[in-house]
C-alpha cells in the first residue's frame, strides 16, 4: 500500500472589485507549478484560526488588511504527492490597493472567463462556486401560465438570480412551453433557469429555449447519464446521501441541492438533516452545494458556515 498522502489545511480568499471580477495571482517562478493561476492565499499554521490565517496572507502577499470574510467552500484536493484541505472564503471587507509584495503577477477576471485562464487544478470548483449566486427558487404549483408569470417575476424583482424549472409530472410539450416563457422573463433580468427533468429531455428543452442548463433528480443518478452526451451547460442534482453526492461527483455535476435540512411540506415524514448532519455530510466535496428543505433567506448565514454556498427553495421564494 502507498504511503498516505500528507494533508496540507490552506485558506484562499476571493477578492472582487466594484465590476464584479475577481482576483487571481500567477504562481511565481521556482514555486510548483509555476505559471499557473490560482486565488491568493496559503497554508495556514498549526496554531492559526482560519480567518486569522487568511488575514495574515492576504498582509503578506497583497498588503491588504482583511476586516470581514465569509466561507464560500471546502474542499480536499488530491495532487500526486500531496493532499490539499482547501478553506475558501469570500472577502467581503479589507482596505489598501493590491500589489505582489511576492513579485506575482495578477489580474482581475469575470467570473465566467475564469476557466479560460490556467488555473490550479485545485481551484476548478471556485471558478464554478463563483458562478452561482446564494438564492435558488425552485418553482413550485400554478394553476395558469398567468399565475406562473406573475410569480416568477415577482421573485426576480426580489433579487432570485437561478430558477429551477421544475413542474412534476409534466408532458414534454407542457415543460418545453413554460420553459420558453419562464426563458424570455429570465434573460433580460440576467437570471439563470435550468430545466429539472430526465437529463436527455431536460437538455433538449434547455438547448432549445436558450436556457443555462438542467437540474436532475436523484432517481436518474446511476443510470449512466453520460453528460458529455448532452449539449452543454450547467448540470445541478438532487441528493440526499453521501452514495447520492458520490454519484453526482462521478457524473460530472457542477452543483448539488441537499435536503431536507428542516422538515418541509414535500417530505414531512422524512428524517430532516439539521445543520450538524448537514455539514458531516458535505465536508470535502469538490463542488459547491446548496442546501434545502425548510429554509429561507434568513439562513443564509447558517448555511455557509455548514458549508454551502447558499440555499434554495420552493414556498421561500415561490
Amino acid at each position: 500500500m502507498p504511503p498516505a498522502r500528507p494533508l496540507v489545511h490552506v485558506v484562499a480568499g476571493v477578492l472582487r472589485d466594484t465590476e464584479g471580477r475577481v482576483l487571481i495571482t500567477q504562481r511565481p517562478v521556482g514555486k510548483s507549478q509555476a505559471g499557473r493561476w490560482e486565488f491568493p492565499g496559503g497554508k495556514k499554521g498549526d496554531d492559526e484560526g482560519r480567518f486569522d490565517a487568511l488575514r495574515r496572507e492576504f498582509r503578506e502577499e497583497l498588503g491588504l488588511l482583511v476586516s470581514h470574510a465569509r466561507p464560500l467552500i471546502r474542499y480536499r484536493h488530491d495532487y500526486p504527492d500531496i493532499s490539499v484541505d482547501l478553506d475558501v472564503w469570500l472577502i467581503r471587507q479589507c482596505g489598501g490597493e493590491p500589489r505582489g509584495l511576492e513579485g506575482q503577477a495578477m489580474d482581475w477576471v469575470a467570473p465566467e472567463d475564469l476557466m479560460a485562464h490556467d488555473l490550479l487544478p485545485a481551484d476548478r470548483p471556485i471558478a464554478t462556486a463563483l458562478q452561482l449566486p446564494d438564492r435558488c427558487l425552485i418553482t413550485g404549483s400554478f394553476q395558469s401560465l398567468e399565475e406562473f408569470e406573475e410569480r416568477l417575476c415577482r421573485a426576480l424583482d426580489a433579487g432570485i438570480k437561478m430558477v429551477q424549472l421544475r413542474i412534476p409530472g409534466a408532458e414534454r410539450n407542457v415543460l418545453a412551453g413554460v420553459a420558453k416563457r419562464a426563458q424570455e422573463i429570465c434573460a433580460p433580468r440576467r437570471a439563470a433557469l435550468l430545466i429539472n427533468g430526465e437529463p436527455r429531455m431536460a437538455a433538449e428543452i434547455a438547448a432549445s429555449v436558450g436556457a443555462r442548463g438542467i437540474h436532475v433528480p436523484a432517481r436518474y443518478l446511476g443510470r449512466d447519464v453520460a453528460l458529455d452526451s448532452l449539449p452543454p451547460g450547467l448540470v445541478g442534482v438532487s441528493c440526499h446521501d453521501r452514495t447520492e453526492l458520490s454519484a453526482a461527483i462521478d457524473m460530472g455535476a457542477d452543483f448539488a441541492v441537499v435536503s431536507p435540512v428542516r422538515p418541509t411540506g414535500s417530505l414531512p415524514r422524512a428524517a430532516w438533516l439539521r445543520w450538524e448532519g448537514f455539514r458531516e455530510l458535505v465536508a470535502g466535496l469538490p463542488v459547491p452545494v446548496y442546501a434545502l428543505g425548510g429554509l429561507n433567506e434568513s439562513d443564509l448565514e447558517a448555511a455557509w458556515d455548514a458549508g454551502a454556498i447558499g440555499v434554495a427553495g420552493i414556498s421561500a421564494f415561490w
